[in-house]
């Protein structure tokens, strides 16, 4: 990769939207702004901030924090339009499906637009809590036809995985799978407590939520026998907050500590004392073919993975050889796993280490940094590419 343009040659500018990720988002800025910032090009950020400032190359341009989620979805895109207008770059690429009208009228300005899809968003609508059941099926069906149809007029689609693009059917001949890859040394803490010193237990990453299984979870706890002293530990925010009082009702609550949402160092540092990391998820249709990040997150920190049975889920744990699949629905499943891992010391171990080498060798961000750079100069490179 170039390391960056040469002198005399003016960057090109690019701004990145989100009005629903927050602004130091791992996928958003630490891995593609930062990326697109270190190859050369001039780039922003709009988000959701208290305040605007430069971070690793990257402009952060700050706009208000919504008061809810329907705020968020108008209020907060009319803000993020307007800052975005005023930045006047050549390519604007935006994370959020509540955007799309964004990415629209971006296009009318004559302005290449990528629209960067992070999940399944029809299948995920069809089991949002806050949506009224009789309207989830409905709503589904039109958030994919209105994402389907607007694709057509974008510059280019960058799908989180496969599945997803398979699944939606891009109008697009521009669609670039940029996998969620960690990057290699980013969870390695300065210090990593040798594996015979670790305690017995377990972490959970990422938004703690009833399709994320966090009640079944939590209840595994409650099977795991008292002798071996274990402790799940939560690091994320509760969706709804509600959850938490929720959770604190049922077994096993008395041997989960909650962290709150943790910086990227804290997030190394924890992984670097457990003896394996959850990634437990219901069997809906958005995450039946997912690759969530914390699972290469996990094997790139080196310890085992316990993960829903899924097909997705199944073909990289099996071919790394790097954890053990459970049914997400079955507290008892998820109990036994946990207990494996307590009692097989040097097995579980060795999972971490077949995971952390399956990261350099094949699940790490470089690759997908290429895909991404080459996607833009193909687009901001090439005049007659809109």
């Amino acid at each position: 990769m170039s390391a960056g343009k040469p002198p005399e040659e003016k960057a090109h500018k690019v701004t990145h939207l989100t009005t629903a990720h927050p602004p130091f988002d791992v996928r958003i800025f630490h891995k593609e702004c930062r990326s697109i910032a270190r190859a050369g090009y001039e780039v922003s950020l709009i988000a959701c901030h208290d305040r605007d400032e430069v971070r690793d190359g990257v402009q952060l341009k700050a706009i208000p924090k919504p008061s809810g989620r329907l705020s968020r979805m108008t209020q907060s895109a009319w803000a993020i339009y307007r800052r975005a207008a005023r930045e006047d770059s050549e390519l604007y690429h935006f994370h959020d499906p509540e955007l799309i009208p964004v990415g629209l009228l971006m296009r009318l300005r004559g302005k290449k637009v990528v629209y960067d899809v992070h999940e399944d968003v029809s299948a995920d609508v069809a089991v949002k809590h806050y949506i009224p059941q009789p309207f989830r099926r409905p709503a589904a069906w039109l958030v994919s036809l209105i994402e389907t149809a607007a694709t057509k007029f974008f510059s280019a689609v960058v799908p989180a995985t496969p599945g997803i693009a398979r699944r939606i059917g891009f109008r697009t001949d521009n669609v670039v799978v940029v996998s969620n890859y960690p990057r290699v040394d980013e969870l390695q803490p300065e210090i990593r407590t040798p594996w015979v010193q670790r305690s017995s237990s377990i972490a959970y990453v990422g938004v703690l939520a009833k399709d994320r299984c966090a009640r079944e979870m939590v209840e595994a706890m409650a099977f795991l026998p008292e002798s071996l002293k274990a402790t799940l530990r939560l690091a994320g925010s509760f969706s709804p907050q509600g959850l938490r009082d929720e959770l604190a009702e049922h077994n096993g609550w008395d041997r989960t500590q909650f962290l709150g949402i943790l910086g990227r160092v804290q997030v190394a540092e924890l992984l670097g004392e457990v003896r394996a990391g959850l990634a437990i998820l219901r069997p809906t249709p958005a995450f039946l073919e997912s690759a969530p990040i914390k699972i290469f997150e996990y094997m790139s920190a080196g310890i085992p993975v316990i993960a829903s049975n899924f097909p997705g889920f199944r073909k990289i744990v099996e071919e790394a050889e790097c954890g053990i699949l459970v049914d997400p629905l079955d507290p008892r499943s998820i109990a036994r796993a946990i207990e494996y891992i307590f009692l097989h010391p040097e097995e579980a171990e060795q999972m971490g280490l077949r995971g952390r080498e399956a990261v350099k060798n094949r699940y790490n961000w470089p690759g997908e940094e290429r895909k991404l750079l080459d996607l833009y100069r193909k687009l901001l490179d090439s005049p007659c590419v809109a």
